[in-house]
């Protein structure tokens, strides 16, 4: 992705989660499931796994499936909850159309990976412990999630989790499911 995409991403991005936060919908409650108008091109990464894969893992593998990417840390409280739900959540759809990719912001590799092991998870698990890739996403709380196409369109953003916040994403993923290329 071009410099010039990529701030035009962050600033779309940026300006959007702004606004979200002039209207209090950044918490953790149902407002913070945000549809975009207009989908986004997520930006181009790559990053090293350190659990449930080898190698690295990047923007252009996930093409062709529907994917959730997550970012979240070992001191975020309700990342308790959401790695084991969206690893539910990855077992209710097939693994060929939807997967689900989490990325520690972390800059530690031993802290996250004790979370992990607390709270495992059967998906990809990569590491950013730069803090470019949250920064690219206009990461703007713990955790969040972005829903992203076939085609590597963002789709929606989820900032923060609770309890039933599952639901809501299970049915925003099979509606993407259920749309033709």
């Amino acid at each position: 992705m071009s410099h010039v995409l990529r701030r035009t991403l962050l600033s779309k991005m940026g300006h959007f989660i702004f606004l979200m936060m002039a209207a209090g919908g950044v918490a953790a409650d149902r407002g913070s499931h945000i549809s975009l108008a207009e989908p986004l091109p997520q930006p181009d990464w790559e990053l090293p796994l350190i659990a449930n894969g080898s190698g690295t893992v990047s923007d252009t593998d996930l093409r062709g499936r529907v994917t959730y990417l997550d970012f979240w840390a070992s001191w975020c409280g309700p990342c308790r909850l959401s790695l084991p739900a969206l690893n539910r959540l990855r077992d209710t759809f097939s693994s060929e159309a939807f997967n689900v990719v989490a990325i520690s912001v972390d800059y530690v590799e031993e802290d996250a990976l004790d979370f992990l092991a607390r709270y495992p998870v059967a998906y990809p698990i990569a590491i950013d412990t730069t803090g470019d890739s949250g920064r690219a996403f206009a990461v703007a709380g713990m955790p969040s999630g972005y829903l992203i196409d076939k085609k590597g369109m963002i789709r929606e953003i989820h900032v923060g989790f609770r309890k039933g916040d599952e639901v809501i994403l299970q049915e925003r993923i099979a509606a993407l499911l259920a749309e033709s290329d």
